[in-house]
């Protein structure tokens, strides 16, 4: 095992001690219980098995047969999730085949942040995963399951889930993907149309007609982003079938691995072994490295903290930083290449990066997971003879290096996130879709209070230099952090013209994001009192990527003088909902907390 993993894993497990024996304890006082529906009352139980066939109510009844949770985050306005209309039926079918019964225990909401991108509504983004946890909570209190399948794939929705089923550690639970569409025009081309768009070099006709044959049916969009990101993480956690994200959506294949996933989750109930006995530290610092190796979403040092917390386990950004100095980049998908989930997985996909890892010494193979005993067991490939689901051997190496590479030959010798520290705060930029000349810029700041200030200065063509755009109050307590993605065309198009920008802020980009340099999730953020909110147009920033830092070229004595700006943002507190999610933004944690209302093991804070 390489020593640094080692020597963050032994931190991690070190620090966790203490919430850890707490969640741990929870979970065992909960599995001495039993059966959940042997506890109910006669009333209770009725109106449980009320809606059910008289086969289904004689499994319920005759208490021995397995009932499962079925929590969905179906709609048919998101792509990823339209396909799971038919997962449940599907699911029940294959359980009543087998002796056993599903239930759909509950829905949560789903929200597309490729519809609320640049909109009012993705300042309700972050705050939905926290939502989405606690309606997965709502859906299980009815106690009456054996086990539980998790349908999500998209940005908060899996990390909310996650969350949610974490909270209920004593049932066995399996995670069941959707897949991705078929691949539309190339990432590539689609972000040229972009800036294209944004110079004014073509309509809206031309740009929506482009976006339209990029996302152009059910299932997850195909770029390597936050949503794709999750099922790397799942599949690394344990939690998913072996190399199974990434099959297509509506294929005969995909519904023999939702079909396989009924008889998997019948198996761990059978022995035993709950998602609290598969997820530990482990399982999130393997989550960690996948993601350094795989250049995935930035996102992620958010969520996998919020994640862990709800598992007692205490994640910091000092753990990402160190591990992606040690864990090769591995792959190359939009936004750090040309090529998408689909590529990625005709050149060997999860099975070819675990092999990679595990050969290095780079991951810990000694993790529970939903088909046995070590992450060894993820080296496969899921195939079809005839009727019958195979897990063959997979790919050890890549069938196609321009995507997929070796330990030997990586595309960077370093993760793709890294942590900027300076007299500005903590700061995380992905590095990966970098270019060397993007690695130092020193420019002047120019200060935007909101995105839109920033689009609307690039319209009139007054952003025709070199800069540091710094855009503030975008964090969690601000405006629930919304992410900036739609910044990206324009930054993109001066990037091109061989203009230095790179953009500071304290609100979040899109996993899709990359191209710019951009130091996000910026803490303390400016709602928050931090330095941030003290920057003046013209200020010099300093942008140091390789030696981790950032940097304000105002000497300490002048910025002491100065006074944090106090923005009036009342107008961010009511229209689209935002009026309901008041409570959640006055207590919300900082990014590097996880952005959550929850504190370590589930309690609120306070």
């Amino acid at each position: 095992m390489n020593r640094v993993v080692e020597n963050v894993t032994n931190r991690v497990i070190e620090r966790s001690k203490s919430s850890r024996e707490i969640y741990l304890n929870r979970v065992s006082e909960a599995k001495k219980s039993g059966t959940n529906r042997q506890r109910v009352g006669c009333s209770n139980l009725a109106h449980a098995i009320a809606p059910l066939r008289s086969s289904e109510k004689k499994f319920m009844t005759a208490m021995q047969a397995p009932n499962i949770a079925i929590v969905t985050a179906y709609n048919d306005m998101l792509s990823a999730h339209e396909p799971y209309s038919v997962y449940p039926s599907l699911l029940k079918r294959t359980l009543l085949d087998n002796g056993a019964t599903a239930q759909v225990a509950g829905g949560v909401p789903a929200m597309c942040d490729g519809v609320t991108q640049s909109q009012t509504g993705m300042e309700l983004s972050l705050f939905s995963r926290d939502n989405i946890a606690m309606g997965t909570a709502i859906a299980l209190s009815h106690n009456v399951y054996d086990g539980a399948f998790y349908l999500g794939v998209c940005d908060k929705i899996v990390p909310g889930l996650l969350i949610g089923a974490l909270t209920f550690g004593h049932l066995p639970g399996i995670f069941v993907p959707a897949g991705p569409m078929p691949s539309g025009i190339s990432n590539s081309q689609k972000a040229k149309i972009r800036q294209e768009y944004a110079l004014g070099k073509i309509g809206k006709d031309k740009l929506l007609e482009a976006e339209s044959a990029s996302y152009h049916s059910s299932g997850t969009c195909t770029f390597y982003g936050t949503a794709n990101s999750n099922q790397m993480l799942l599949e690394m956690m344990g939690l998913q079938l072996p190399n199974s994200s990434f099959v297509n959506t509506n294929t005969p294949l995909r519904d023999a691995l939702t079909q396989e996933a009924a008889k998997r989750v019948l198996s761990l109930v059978e022995k035993k072994i709950s998602i609290a006995d598969i997820i530990d530290e482990k399982s999130f610092i393997n989550a960690i490295i996948g993601l350094m190796a795989t250049g995935g979403s930035s996102n992620h040092t958010i969520h996998l903290i919020a994640m862990a917390k709800a598992a007692g386990i205490v994640l910091t950004w000092d753990d990402f930083d160190d591990l992606s100095k040690v864990i090769p980049l591995l792959c190359k998908m939009y936004p750090n290449g040309s090529a998408d989930v689909n590529h990625f997985r005709e050149a060997g996909g999860m099975s070819v990066v675990i092999s990679q890892l595990l050969n290095s010494g780079l991951v810990h193979n000694d993790i529970e997971t939903i088909v046995g005993k070590g992450l060894g067991n993820f080296i496969v490939e899921p195939k079809l003879r005839g009727s019958y689901l195979l897990f063959e051997d997979g790919a050890k190496t890549s069938r196609d290096e321009e995507v997929v590479s070796s330990v030997e030959k990586p595309f960077s010798s370093e993760g793709g996130l890294k942590l900027l520290k300076g007299n500005i705060g903590r700061s995380i930029i992905k590095t990966s879709a970098l270019k060397e000349e993007q690695m130092f810029i020193e420019a002047p700041a120019l200060v935007f209070e909101s995105q839109e200030q920033l689009q609307k200065e690039f319209k009139e063509g007054k952003l025709e230099k070199d800069f540091i755009a710094v855009v503030r109050f975008q964090g969690p307590k601000a405006n629930g952090m919304p992410e900036l993605h739609g910044l990206m065309p324009p930054l993109g198009a001066l990037q091109d013209k061989g203009y230095k920008v790179a953009i500071l802020t304290d609100g979040r980009m899109s996993g899709a994001s990359g191209k710019v340099p951009s130091a996000i999730h910026l803490v303390p953020e400016a709602s928050n009192g931090g330095v941030i909110a003290k920057i003046k147009s013209g200020d010099k920033i300093r942008f140091d990527i390789k030696n981790s830092e950032v940097t304000l070229l105002v000497e300490e004595e002048e910025l002491n003088r100065r006074e944090l700006l106090n923005l009036d943002l009342s107008k961010n507190r009511y229209g689209v909902g935002r009026e309901l999610f008041s409570t959640i933004r006055a207590n919300i944690s900082s990014a590097e907390e996880g952005g959550s209302i929850f504190d370590l093991v589930g309690k609120e804070r306070g």
